[in-house]
């Protein structure tokens, strides 16, 4: 039997916490159970929950020391340091070959051990760059549901912990047992794409003097890069100077994510042909709208709109 055990701290997620029980720990009619899921804490007793209620935990740390995979289902505030108790809890556990695991904010607390040093890890898009100022050695993935390397995994938003579990399931015991655990949480047992279709589209910005609220009123039209130098009566090298200095991406790029989130926008509240929408945004086709979607996007725009139309 495999042995899960979540660490948990004040003020703890009971959602985070939750998708972890639901997948690893409860035990339903018709599937095998072939984990054992515990919770633990670094002081035993009540621990209080972002639900408004505390929760009692009777195991200490030294519930790690026999878990097959530790998880650490969020870390809050994620600027909370790690006692040297839960470190070396942590690192122990790691050196005699458990797994950790992170949900959303958890990665916080595993940066902190120095384990994601030099690898990939992904967390919620709104904390992404957090994650990178505090954790420069940590290559992060603002994109990515989950990234798992064997010895330690990482997952965005607390839903991308249902998707990383499963994930584990998968490679523990195969697609199929994965999925029957999926289907009697009536979730699907992979989901296509990354985060960058729950994150929001960028708010416009009036930075370069007006030069992107003016592109961003032409979309439908070929906006070249020298047209846009022009509007500012620079050349296009000074052009993408500017750009590169205030927005770190070159026009071409700028223009191509602005398009896109114009499409987002028009998937959501519109019923337009998607041959239509990529006229609308200056991508010419729906072939190429898709394409170039599916680049920034991680999907489809059909199956964006089907998850995001407005009513």
């Amino acid at each position: 039997m495999h042995r899960v055990v979540a660490l948990v701290r004040p003020v703890q997620s009971t959602f985070e916490l939750g998708c972890a029980a639901e997948v690893f720990g409860t035990v339903r009619g018709g599937v095998p159970q072939h984990y054992e899921f515990d919770v633990c804490t670094e002081t035993p007793g009540p621990v209080p929950t972002s639900a408004g209620y505390a929760m009692s935990v009777s195991r200490g740390l030294s519930a790690l020391a026999s878990a097959d995979t530790v998880l650490i289902p969020g870390w809050a505030p994620v600027e909370a340091p790690l006692s040297p108790r839960v470190r070396r809890a942590l690192l122990r556990a790691h050196a005699r070959g458990a797994r950790l695991v992170t949900i959303c904010s958890g990665v916080f607390a595993l940066a902190r051990t120095g384990l994601l040093d030099g690898r990939s890890a992904t967390t919620h898009w709104a904390r992404a760059d957090q994650l990178r100022r505090e954790f420069p050695r940590v290559r992060v993935d603002p994109d990515a549901l989950y990234v798992d390397h064997g010895d330690v995994a990482t997952s965005a938003g607390a839903g991308a912990g249902i998707d990383l579990c499963l994930h584990l399931v998968r490679r523990d015991h195969g697609a199929a047992h994965a999925a029957l655990v999926a289907r009697h949480m009536v979730m699907p047992p992979h989901r296509d794409g990354g985060q960058a279709q729950y994150a929001p589209p960028a708010p416009p910005s009036d930075a370069l003097d007006g030069l992107l609220e003016w592109a961003g009123t032409r979309l439908g039209t070929p906006l070249p890069v020298g047209e846009l130098a022009g509007y500012l009566s620079v050349s296009p090298r000074t052009l993408a100077r500017r750009f590169a200095d205030q927005l770190g991406t070159s026009p071409g790029a700028w223009l191509l994510a602005r398009r896109v989130a114009e499409a987002r926008t028009l998937l959501e509240e519109t019923d337009l042909p998607v041959e239509a929408i990529a006229a609308r945004v200056g991508l010419t086709s729906a072939v190429n709208l898709r394409r170039r979607f599916h680049a920034l996007v991680g999907t489809t725009p059909g199956a964006y709109r089907r998850a995001f139309r407005s009513s």
